[in-house]
């Protein structure tokens, strides 16, 4: 992010020709190089001046290059590789991607009723695979894609130098479970990321993908231009897989999108139909996704298979970032955190220093190492920074940031505080002036009052509307017109209490966890941990179904009286799930 605010764009423009030989069909060109240099165009005027030189030159096709281009398959899958490819594909977070493998791990009931793991282990850094495990796959492919699609011998792939190689690639366990045969029997999205497992396994172990590819060089005065056209000439493993890509990825040339050119001979004399200028910017770094930040940290040796999606948790759970459109921006609290923590602890917060200590966790395991002297060294130092950066640091809840805005009560500038909730909006003048508001970041980062969202409830004392407000116990229903007015209300959940019938609202206890409680608190006490749904039991054991989850069998509804034995999975409709 850092690097993203000291970013500045600098000028340049390309130039493209767009041209037409003796055959069909007609083809651009871009430049490449001027007097035998890399093309620079750094503005306008110096476009201009080349234009001048060569439109009145012949374009002449000094040489044309036609080579084959192969491309191997990709590995199989390491946790971190099905994490990215999760995220860019099917757009699952990491945790997502590690909470359906588990599952797919442990097992699932197909046709013989019994639970079947229809994958490895999900948590490696391997990408070796057992003899059985290839044999079966390639005696597959020869009978589904046939010979040409066969490699002469099995690929073996290196994993990296860290590797800890204590269990398989992720694969399926099994070649007979095709996507097809287990599809009826899975999640829609557990099925999406079997398929995509499946089919990088299969993949792993197919023919290269072969490429024709043609340059043409051609030459107008001083410049030399360059078109390239690619067609895929036998399709070998992407017939199965292709891999995705991150915006800040180098695509393969041969993978690049790009059309066939035409059949000409060195020397020919081509039409310019036109030439095209335009201008550009170079860009600052992207920010990251899940995707490229699950590799980052694979590439810095950060983490480990089993972490990666509990670290990119952490960050959005302690509000250290937020999502925008599915790339990661720093909040105002993550960058001031990051800030105290590389000034007071400049050792501990290095990426070198995390990877070395990976390292020497490993030789522990290994024995080379004893976890006595790796504490020590390390415990020590870290001590007696961690005591003087207690006196150092200043209490971040305490701080406040200027922002812009004015208090509409007083006038008084509204400044950015922290709390259980994170972020929000109160007037300078506190404790005179209580205002305070939600607030929301603008697409520049500036600091802005989220709008407050309105419902179309009435306020039972004064007849204003009732507006969304968060307390300490999470969301309630406020009326608009406080400090004035100060009735609130619990945001109904569509379920009534059983005891009494009064509407049952979401609460939170002091520690934070959620609860379902009846809003004629205290007369009435009744409360669930569980959330209730608004739908009968369809045994007609209860005016409601529960919404329950275990690592087992993940999201359930279920009936809260136990005798009944009512349940089926979330997504499942009610109507097609009959007395499950």
């Amino acid at each position: 992010e850092k690097e993203i605010a000291a970013f500045v764009p600098v000028e340049y423009w390309s130039l493209t020709a767009n041209l037409e030989g003796s055959l069909p069909p007609a083809f651009q060109a871009k430049l490449a190089q001027v007097d035998g240099e890399k093309a620079e165009l750094g503005n306008e005027a110096v476009v201009t001046a080349l234009r001048a030189k060569i439109e009145g030159a012949p374009f002449v096709l000094k040489e044309v290059v036609r080579r084959e281009r192969k491309r191997m398959p990709y590995a199989p899958f390491v946790t971190s590789k099905l994490q990215q490819e999760a995220a860019r594909k099917l757009g699952f977070t990491a945790k997502k991607t590690m909470t359906l493998a588990q599952k797919l791990y442990e097992g699932v009931e197909l046709e013989g009723g019994e639970p079947v793991g229809l994958i490895t282990y999900m948590r490696t850094d391997s990408t070796r695979l057992s003899d059985d495990a290839v044999a079966q796959v390639r005696d597959y492919i020869s009978q589904k894609y046939g010979a040409a699609f066969l490699p002469p011998q099995p690929w073996v792939y290196k994993s990296k130098k860290a590797a800890q190689d204590a269990h398989e690639a992720i694969r399926p366990t099994s070649i007979e479970y095709e996507p097809a045969r287990v599809k009826a029997f899975l999640e829609r999205d557990m099925f999406r990321l079997y398929e995509l497992i499946w089919k990088r396994f299969v993949a792993c172990q197919m023919s290269q993908a072969v490429y024709d590819q043609t340059t043409f060089n051609i030459v107008a005065g001083p410049a030399l231009f360059r078109a390239t056209g690619s067609i895929l000439k036998f399709a070998g493993f992407t017939q199965v897989y292709m891999e995705g890509h991150d915006e800040a990825d180098v695509v393969p040339e041969e993978e690049e999108e790009s059309s066939q050119l035409p059949d000409l001979k060195e020397g020919e004399i081509l039409k310019l139909l036109g030439l095209e200028g335009k201008q550009h910017f170079t860009q600052p770094p992207p920010r990251f996704t899940e995707a490229s930040l699950v590799k980052e940290l694979e590439e810095k040796g950060i983490g480990r298979p089993s972490t990666y999606a509990s670290i990119l948790s952490v960050i959005q759970d302690k509000k250290y970032v937020e999502k925008l459109e599915g790339k990661f921006h720093p909040t105002q609290l993550g960058t001031i955190v990051n800030d105290l923590l590389t000034a007071h602890f400049p050792k501990i917060l290095n990426i070198e220093f995390t990877a070395k200590m990976e390292e020497e966790l490993d030789e522990v395991e290994e024995g080379k190492r004893t976890w006595v002297a790796t504490l020590q060294d390390f415990y020590q130092p870290f001590a007696e920074t961690l005591e003087k950066a207690k006196v150092d640091m200043k209490d971040l809840k305490r701080q406040e940031i200027a922002t812009d805005l004015s208090c509409e009560k007083c006038g008084k500038p509204m400044v950015v505080k922290w709390g259980r909730h994170g972020e929000f909006l109160a007037c300078s003048g506190y404790p005179e002036c209580k205002n305070t508001k939600e607030v929301q970041r603008a697409a520049g980062g500036a600091y802005q009052a989220a709008a407050e969202k309105t419902t179309d409830e009435v306020c039972e004392k004064c007849g204003a509307a009732m507006v969304f407000k968060r307390g300490r116990f999470g969301e309630f229903l406020a009326c608009s017109r406080y400090p004035e007015c100060k009735s609130t209300k619990a945001i109904p959940i569509g379920v009534d209490c059983p005891e009494c019938g009064k509407p049952l609202s979401e609460r939170k206890t002091k520690r934070g966890k959620s609860f379902f409680g009846c809003t004629g608190y205290p007369n009435c006490k009744f409360a669930l941990w569980d959330r209730p749904i608004p739908e009968p039991c369809p045994n007609g054991d209860s005016k409601f179904l529960l919404q329950k989850y275990s690592k087992k069998d993940g999201n359930r509804v279920a009936c809260p009286n136990k005798e009944c034995g009512y349940t089926r999975n979330l997504e499942t409709p009610a109507a097609a799930a009959g007395g499950e």
